[in-house]
């Protein structure tokens, strides 16, 4: 049998549960505004990324046409072709090949990273894309690197040209390769995705990254 509550008591134990009611919807906006902040910081972040690289560049550099950009792709693939064994015929085999030359990383304590390149499928153009990225730790001065993209899997090339802002590492991983120079992309065995590389003027870059690097498509 259950006890009839009394008055004060039915009272008291509405009283509680309005607390508890209170204290989750101040823990849950709590929550939220945590979050929101923290999105605000990450956008603040960003653009103070994009002033410093921008303060960096001519604007010549971040504002190339459509044929400038085909341009510096054909070069940096010739410098791919060259610096790594194997790689025509694995270009060959892709599924489409994104390709951002001269990528551009400078700053201070706030570092960033800007290029534009394009995405071909087939050997022809069929888009053109940029890359934002950002750090933090001590850095000054300004390097350049290309970056290229292998995609081995038409759905995961698919689910990059339908996004608006693709991030890598979030969206799909990214495997970065450096091979050796006695090394081949013709005896190595890739099962991923997506294939990364990262190279200078002196041959691919060991320990780089592109974790976070966003790519957005651009109306040239």
């Amino acid at each position: 049998m259950f006890r009839k509550r009394s008055a004060r008591s039915r009272r008291s134990w509405v009283i509680e549960q309005w607390d508890a009611v209170g204290l989750n919807n101040l823990f849950t906006n709590t929550l939220e505004k945590e979050k929101k902040m923290k999105q605000e910081r990450v956008n603040i972040f960003y653009v103070v990324c994009m002033a410093l690289i921008i303060g960096i560049l001519p604007v010549s550099s971040y504002a190339a046409t459509a044929n400038e950009i085909n341009a510096s792709v054909n070069a940096s693939l010739d410098r791919f072709v060259k610096q790594v064994k194997g790689a025509k015929e694995f270009l060959d085999a892709a599924k489409g090949v994104l390709i951002i030359p001269g990528v551009i990383q400078g700053g201070f304590v706030a570092g960033a990273e800007y290029g534009e390149g394009a995405l071909r499928i087939g050997g022809k153009t069929v888009g053109y894309y940029n890359i934002v990225a950002g750090s933090l730790g001590y850095q000054i001065g300004a390097q350049k690197k290309d970056i290229i993209l292998v995609f081995m899997d038409n759905e995961v090339l698919k689910k990059f040209r339908t996004s608006e802002n693709w991030k890598a590492g979030v969206d799909a991983e990214v495997t970065l390769v450096n091979v050796g120079a006695d090394e081949s992309l013709n005896t190595k065995e890739f099962k991923q995705p997506i294939v990364g590389f990262v190279f200078g003027q002196k041959g691919l870059m060991a320990g780089a990254t592109i974790e976070g690097s966003k790519f957005t498509k651009l109306k040239k």
